[in-house]
């Protein structure tokens, strides 16, 4: 008999403490581990090695009955072959049902980025006198500059920040480091914020921080305290686009592949362990679409 709670345990741990992997992506897992722990209930299988290619299949058209996404269900197969992977390695099954099962990939949708005008009009909403004015502008200077996470701009402290070389210590997915440049648009909001606005904010709390962005409170800001940010400056600036921190990454990466950054260069910039993962910026914009032709075609021009 298996116990499916306790190996699920163990490669928790395993994947925190071996894999450094996010509490997000831990929390997948988990998630993943459960509705096959269902699907096993509802089948009987009491024992892990029963678990075959037929298994599989029924365990598939479960899934797909009940109208699951193929990203969804891809994940779900690849979080249990990754599952397997570790029961062979901890010699508690002998084979890997998941291992031979292939899924057609989903395409992956364009990112979807802010045109330059969209941006100027954000930059241009905030208040430089006032300390909250002050901290949004330096949070939106220093996301659109550096295409950082937002849970890594939540992790930032002020030792990560060299002004005398103009850059960030970043650390990423599974807790590598990487150091990204900021611009001096992003240096003069910062220091502005780290001046002035930040000295009060802190004034208000009791609690000394190191966390470069902090609340109305004094305390440092949270990843869902970045989003309600972005959204009361897009409805100032009167945009009817809907704008959060992943999509000025997304910007970020667009913008600099645009200005002719070379794909691997982005690629450390953004902290992608894979150049597929970076691949998806390699769109361009109408507009740059246009001005390349326009330049490069012989009889583009009168």
């Amino acid at each position: 008999m298996y116990q499916l709670e306790d190996y699920s345990k163990a490669f928790m741990e395993y994947l925190q403490i071996e894999k450094n992997a996010s509490p997000y992506t831990v929390k997948y897992y988990l998630n993943d581990l459960e509705t096959y722990h269902r699907f096993l209930k509802s089948e009987a299988i009491k024992n892990l090695s029963e678990v075959d290619q037929r298994t599989v299949r029924v365990l598939l058209n479960s899934l797909y009955e009940r109208k699951l996404s193929r990203r969804t269900v891809s994940r779900l197969i690849s979080s249990l072959r990754s599952f397997y992977r570790f029961l062979e390695r901890e010699n508690k099954v002998t084979n890997n049902p998941f291992l031979q099962i292939t899924l057609p990939k989903a395409t992956k949708p364009i990112p979807g980025f802010l045109y330059r005008e969209e941006l100027e009009k954000l930059f241009e909403v905030n208040d430089m006198n006032d300390p909250l004015g002050q901290r949004n502008q330096a949070l939106l200077e220093t996301f659109y500059a550096t295409g950082i996470r937002v849970s890594e701009c939540e992790g930032l402290s002020i030792q990560d920040i060299d002004y005398t070389i103009g850059t960030m210590l970043i650390l990423g997915k599974g807790r590598k480091e990487r150091y990204v440049p900021f611009g001096r648009f992003a240096e003069i909001a910062l220091e502005t914020y780290m001046n002035e606005g930040r000295k009060t904010l802190l004034k208000k709390s009791n609690a000394p921080t190191d966390a470069v962005f902090l609340n109305s409170k004094g305390t440092p800001l949270t990843a869902r305290g970045m989003r309600l940010i972005l959204n009361k400056m897009v409805e100032k600036a009167s945009l009817t686009i809907h704008v959060h921190p992943h999509k000025l990454r997304h910007t970020f990466a667009t913008h600099m592949l645009d200005e002719g950054a070379d794909l691997r260069t982005v690629q450390e910039l953004l902290g992608h362990e894979s150049l597929s993962s970076t691949q998806i910026y390699t769109h361009v914009t109408k507009n740059q679409l246009r001005n390349v032709y326009m330049k490069a075609h012989p009889r583009a021009n009168n």
